[in-house]
């Protein structure tokens, strides 16, 4: 016997629970893996507290990422013993997640923990770290390299934001940083940017084209900033877009695509391929300075989970949160 978080919903409200069950009560998928961490996430706290449709069966056991050991496998690709990272495919959505000391898991769902890396530090990282990865690539085989020019990043201070601005100037990349917060400037200065703009100032409509500002940008926002980047983007820039905060509109025109060969490249963590994943997780454990992650802000238990998620929804959690299934 074991325990995890279970969600069940009843006329319409979801109830959380922590509750024991038995290894036969886990889906019939390929590997069983023992969970170290998993984390929570502001999804996860709109799972938990019902305040999201983000649930679509139920009973569900939540968390949408996780780190862990391989304990059983009927796959080629794991063995026992094999330390794995689990982040997206719906995972604690449609598929029993991440708050529950065992999970079981398609092999395809899992990457191998890169050599050097802890559980620990891949949930502090989390989705949030690999999304931002995976945009530093996008701007790379776009040909947007540190001699191009300034890279902007948008949504700045945020989970994305943050670790896109580290590992750009990490890099080498110059980072100009927008973020509607002041207070977060000396945060993000210390992560390597070295301008910054207002969300506002982002924010006002564009016309077809600006003038050129940005060799490339990172964006996690979307709506009327997405477009002024556009606008603003240099000849043969590319702009990689990850995020909707500030909205799913996209107000632009054709403009920069067809008279500044601009490129808009899509990014998404959750079904992105296991081969990238493998290369963003072992690009994270170079690229990205142990100081970006600031710091953890606590390890909690599965009993504090329910707690912990109307925290988050209501903004009043700063730096990351782990979960230890174990404690």
């Amino acid at each position: 016997m074991f325990n995890a978080l279970v969600l069940e919903q009843e006329e319409g409200k979801t109830l959380s629970a922590v509750k024991q069950l038995d290894l036969s009560d886990l889906p019939d998928e390929d590997v069983l893996v023992k969970v170290s961490y998993s984390s929570l996430n502001y999804k996860d706290g709109l799972a938990i507290t019902g305040s999201g449709k983000i649930v679509h069966t139920f009973p569900m056991v939540p968390g949408i990422d996780l780190a862990g050991v391989v304990t059983e496998s009927r796959s080629p690709q794991y063995q026992a013993g094999d330390q794995v990272i689990m982040t997206g495919w719906s995972v604690g959505e449609r598929y029993w997640g991440g708050y529950s000391q065992y999970a079981r898991m398609k092999p395809e769902w899992l990457v191998k923990l890169p050599q050097g890396m802890d559980a620990a530090k891949a949930m502090s990282i989390g989705t949030a770290g690999l999304t931002a990865m995976l945009c530093v690539m996008a701007l790379e085989e776009g040909g947007i390299t540190p001699d191009r020019g300034t890279v902007v990043v948008t949504g700045a201070a945020g989970g994305v934001g943050s670790v896109a601005v580290a590992i750009l100037s990490q890099l080498g990349y110059t980072v100009a940083a927008v973020t509607g917060r002041e207070s977060s400037h000396e945060y993000l200065r210390g992560l390597g940017a070295s301008e910054f703009l207002t969300r506002a100032e982002m924010a006002e409509a564009s016309r077809p084209l600006e003038k050129q500002r940005w060799a490339g940008a990172i964006d996690t926002v979307g709506n009327t900033i997405l477009a002024r980047v556009l606008a603003e983007t240099d000849y043969r820039g590319t702009v990689a877009a990850c995020g909707l905060a500030g909205g799913y509109k996209l107000p632009t025109t054709v403009m920069p695509f067809i008279l500044r060969n601009v490129r808009l490249q899509g990014v998404d963590s959750v079904m992105c391929p296991v081969d990238i994943r493998t290369q963003a997780w072992n690009r994270l454990l170079t690229d990205l300075p142990d100081s970006a992650l600031g710091d953890i802000s606590s390890v909690i238990g599965l009993a504090d989970l329910p707690q912990a998620a109307a925290d988050i929804v209501a903004g009043k959690i700063q730096g990351r949160t782990l979960v230890d299934p174990n404690k």
